[in-house]
């Protein structure tokens, strides 16, 4: 069944760069209606501004980290779809927020380790929870979360950010499966390498920011690829989608078919 974009509204976190706007773009063209979640308002308002039918969108500028602030956003949203005429609705949940790591784990503190998991595991079931009463209520809906091919294959430098993308990715398994009956469906996402600042923002041992851009990313899939790929995955109903380039997928099928091989090979593979 194709999905019809123009009757669904879509809150997408993180919203003001990278995979989260290239994401509102590509949404936006298929005439959905957005809700735009992240920390910076003014970023928040440029990507509207691109969007398409750009008045119809909302923005909720907050800190995901913030249990108070992450239920204000949500009344906000709202609040804000009733003010403009809209269905007060949230139709699929797009939970992209998220920062990456770039340690070795004996060089990781803990804490370092603790702000990974709180961005990039619990702030994603904390909203989920939120929004899923409501989504149940209505009759069905879409939560999709944005894992990573790290969550997939343990490799260096990602020890922590990877565990978290790996729980995220078996927390939607499990949602899966216990909402299989409320006509809700659960997507997972895996991107590889993407040209975002992702590596620039990612967090080193010590908590402070790696400030350069990994040769890896910067050849990557653009981020309007990885949109156009993702946004066509999920109209068609998919629900577990890798969207990387040649050597990631062909790694994971090999993680599939033989581990032991896989890690031999990247153990002798320079990984930054």
């Amino acid at each position: 069944m194709k999905t019809n974009f123009k009757t669904l509204t879509i809150w997408i976190t993180g919203a003001s760069s990278g995979l989260g706007e290239a994401l509102a773009l590509q949404f936006a063209k298929q005439g959905a209606t957005l809700i735009l979640s992240g920390r910076n308002r003014e970023k928040l308002e440029a990507v509207k501004s691109q969007c398409k039918n750009s008045n119809t969108h909302v923005i909720v500028d907050f800190d995901i980290l913030d249990e108070q602030q992450t239920k204000e956003a949500y009344l906000s949203a709202k609040s804000q779809l009733a003010a403009q005429g809209q269905a007060v609705k949230i139709d699929w949940l797009i939970n992209n927020a998220g920062v990456s790591q770039r340690s070795l784990i004996m060089d990781t503190t803990e804490e370092v380790e603790r702000k990974l998991m709180e961005i990039d595991y619990f702030a994603q079931t904390r909203l989920t929870r939120l929004v899923l009463p409501d989504m149940i209520a209505k009759g069905g809906g879409k939560i999709v979360m944005v894992s990573s091919v790290a969550g997939l294959l343990g490799t260096q430098y990602r020890g922590a950010y990877g565990a978290a993308k790996a729980a995220i990715h078996m927390w939607a398994n499990s949602l899966r499966a216990e909402l299989s009956d409320k006509q809700i469906t659960v997507a997972t996402i895996f991107p590889g390498f993407i040209q975002t600042q992702v590596s620039i923002n990612a967090l080193t041992g010590d908590g402070s920011t790696q400030g350069t851009m990994d040769e890896a990313t910067d050849k990557g899939l653009t981020a309007k690829a990885f949109a156009k790929q993702t946004v066509k995955a999920l109209a068609c109903g998919e629900e577990y989608i890798i969207v990387a380039g040649q050597k990631e997928k062909l790694a994971t099928l090999v993680n599939r078919l033989s581990p032991s091989k896989l890690y031999k090979i990247i153990r002798g593979v320079k990984v930054t």
